[in-house]
């Protein structure tokens, strides 16, 4: 575990080591895109709208060479339970990253609050776009208790934030 001091605040986070896939070399490299791809952050959690939101990106925004950047938020990245069963959930989607649309995956366990962890990651990363899913809540209940995709809509200045509305809201299951 390693930390940063930014702005005061202390920000923990542990890498996870994905299952390395290894992708083809350079095999149907679109024209004008740049060597290595993109990267493009998806804010994960266990939730079937952060599933629906992964799949999303599998299906519409990844090509062959971009790297995927799993970030997930939780209250203590020192608490083992925890760390294991977000640490298998990366795995499984870094497999199915690379089955389904052979790209690379990178993850990251990330301490704190959801919103600010994921804004720090996309200010380090400077990725191609932000791509998080929606808890579902009516207008009411969002602003009492305030959601993150609004919260890094409004505060991710380092690129684009896609908000993939689940299936409740219209959307196909991709999977």
């Amino acid at each position: 575990m390693e930390t940063v001091r930014e702005d005061v605040e202390e920000y923990s986070w542990r890498d996870v080591k994905v299952p390395a896939l290894e992708t083809q070399p350079e095999v149907g490299k679109e024209a004008g895109e740049r060597k290595g791809g993109r990267d493009i952050l998806v804010a994960v959690d266990h939730g079937p709208k952060s599933k629906f939101a992964f799949d999303w990106v599998l299906a519409h925004l990844c090509r062959t060479d971009d790297t995927v950047h799993l970030i997930h938020a939780v209250s203590s990245v020192k608490n083992e339970i925890v760390y294991e069963m977000s640490e298998r959930l990366m795995e499984k989607l870094a497999i199915e990253a690379f089955q389904v649309a052979m790209v690379r995956t990178k993850a990251r366990i990330v301490e704190g609050d959801t919103g600010k962890a994921i804004c720090k990651e996309a200010d380090r990363l400077k990725p191609a776009a932000v791509v998080m899913g929606t808890r579902g809540r009516g207008i009411i209940q969002s602003v009492l208790q305030g959601s993150v995709s609004e919260y890094c809509f409004h505060n991710c200045k380092s690129a684009p934030v896609i908000i993939v509305p689940g299936k409740a809201a219209g959307g196909e299951s991709l999977t």
